[in-house]
């Protein structure tokens, strides 16, 4: 961990002790009275340097939590506790909005509560259990008050309900290290649908998730909902092999909708490519890591696509996505071992960690970063390199075509002095047909006009479309007309090959204007050849 968390943890693995023990944490500091040794047999005297309570919990509001990572970090919790549904409900009418998470898990008694509103109740040397998404023992409440300042949590365990409550106006005023702890649940929103085991965790005062908007309503309501919006995204790409692998699967809702998980390697479209796994044997367990390539965008939906890549698409989605317990921390990020690039975004590289190995990796309190060490980087940096290649490949089986004789091509591809160019073909068949057609003293100006027109290709503006989202990038539609005057030139020359229909059909399929309008296409085609002066 950096220096500032590992100061939090420290200082609250101290602190905690007074929630105990009703410590005040003033401003005055005592000196005992024995005599001690340092590690070096010097004489020396201790002083109570007990973090102060007011001070310290505003310090955890600003470990870097964002209201996705926030909500991510309540989940973890449930998931821990054996939950199977977890719910995401929003009460933002009237002045005191309110934010739960209610889950099914195995719920707490009142002293596992108590334990669990400790800041710091547990160390992060200790053993946890492989399926444990904790860390410090401080993500409830560093992630709830990072963007609230009261924080309820209601639970019921064989039946028997118990809650508390940390409220920071309460401790400011205080400077103790002190919670409410509930015997009666009628104000706590939600609380009645608690079943006989399970856990609810209550935002309210939404400062920082409100905005800092006050005295509107409407206005922090709008805000919040934005922020639980953009975070929707987030729990189903961070959760979505415990919402897709498990059985029974996680069921995730977000006021009363079902959430569908995103996963960022497509292993539900049958175009997708996937290696075997790969192990890397270390002190503290195994890494897994398995390659992965995208099918291209023209196999599958726009709107899974689009999904698929998220807001920021997948020139920015490719690269490493790094899981701790199945627990997405890292998502797609080449980590400083290669450059994101049109021709490598179908590169996605799944790599597995144990919660063994947190201290290797530096996992944060946040669990959203995480430091490579030296053998797992030599390792993926080999990775990089072979799977780059299979992206490569997969765009350029599909640039073949436009290279390939058999589809009488419209461009011609030319590397010429390291460059590539593309010039219009005076050959191809519909350009040819139409210049013959033409009076000799114009044929010579429609192929100066051709020349022109592969003079004046906008490379730049296609380097800049295609650099941000080649998938919007697409030809003009073509009518009837467009598809006739080329089905025309190009079943002339098939038909001098002595091809039959079904051969001519099958030959003009793969061409791409016609495969994109292959219903209107294909008629047209048999239209023309059984057309009289197709044979003139």
């Amino acid at each position: 961990m950096n220096n500032a968390t590992g100061f939090v943890v420290y200082a609250c693995m101290l602190a905690s002790e007074l929630v105990e023990s009703g410590g005040a944490g003033a401003s005055m500091y005592s000196v005992s009275h024995g005599i001690d040794r340092d590690r070096h047999g010097n004489r020396t005297k201790t002083a109570d340097a007990t973090p102060h309570a007011a001070s310290l919990i505003e310090s955890l509001r600003d470990i870097g939590y964002s209201c996705e990572t926030a909500l991510a970090d309540i989940l973890d919790n449930s998931i821990t506790a054996g939950a199977r549904r977890i719910e995401i409900l929003t009460d933002l009418s009237g002045s005191d909005p309110a934010i739960g998470i209610l889950d099914n898990g195995r719920g707490m008694t009142a002293g596992e509560l108590v334990e669990a509103m400790r800041p710091g109740s547990r160390n992060p040397l200790h053993d946890r259990d492989a399926g444990d998404l904790g860390r410090f023992g401080l993500g409830l409440k560093s992630a709830s008050f990072s963007q609230c300042r009261r924080l309820t949590v209601v639970t019921r365990h064989d039946g028997f309900l118990a809650g508390a409550t940390w409220d920071l106006d309460v401790v400011a005023r205080t400077n103790r290290w002190q919670i409410e702890l509930h015997e009666e649940f009628s104000g706590q929103p939600w609380s009645d649908r608690l079943d006989r085991d399970g856990t609810l965790v209550i935002w309210r005062d939404l400062d920082r998730l409100g905005g800092g908007i006050e005295g509107n309503d409407a206005g922090r309501a709008a805000h919040i909902n934005r922020a639980i919006a953009h975070a929707e995204r987030h729990l189903r790409l961070v959760f979505h092999r415990f919402m897709e692998d498990d059985s029974p699967p996680l069921e995730l809702w977000l006021n009363g909708r079902k959430l569908e998980p995103v996963d960022p390697f497509g292993r539900n479209f049958a175009g997708h490519q996937a290696d075997r796994v790969d192990g890397l044997d270390m002190a503290h367990g195994t890494v897994e890591f398995q390659c992965f390539t995208l099918p291209h965008h023209k196999s599958v939906s726009r709107a899974e696509w689009e999904d698929l890549g998220g807001p920021e698409g997948h020139l920015r989605s490719q690269g490493f996505y790094v899981y701790r317990g199945r627990r997405l921390i890292i998502t797609g990020s080449w980590l400083g071992l290669a450059r994101q690039t049109e021709l490598t975004k179908l590169c996605r590289i799944r790599v597995d960690i144990p919660n063994t190995m947190d201290s290797e990796w530096k996992i944060d309190v946040k669990k959203a970063s995480a430091q490579l060490p030296p053998k797992v980087r030599e390792r993926m940096r080999n990775l990089v390199e072979r799977l780059s290649l299979t992206s490569k490949r997969t765009y350029q089986r599909r640039g073949q075509k436009l290279v390939d004789q058999e589809y009488m091509p419209l461009w011609h591809r030319i590397q010429r002095d390291g460059a590539i160019i593309y010039r219009p073909d005076p050959s191809h068949p519909v350009l040819s047909d139409f210049s013959a057609r033409l009076p000799a003293e114009l044929q010579n100006e429609f192929a100066n006009v051709i020349g022109v027109l592969g003079s004046t290709v906008p490379v730049a503006s296609l380097h800049a479309d295609f650099a941000g989202s080649a998938e919007e990038v697409q030809a003009d539609d073509a009518d009837e007309q467009i598809l006739r005057q080329l089905a025309k030139a190009m079943v002339r020359v098939l038909q001098n090959q002595g091809r039959s229909l079904d051969e001519i059909l099958d030959a003009l399929h793969p061409v791409e204007l016609f495969r994109i309008n292959w219903d209107m296409a294909s008629a047209v085609i048999r239209q023309i050849v059984n057309e009289e002066d197709v044979y003139e």
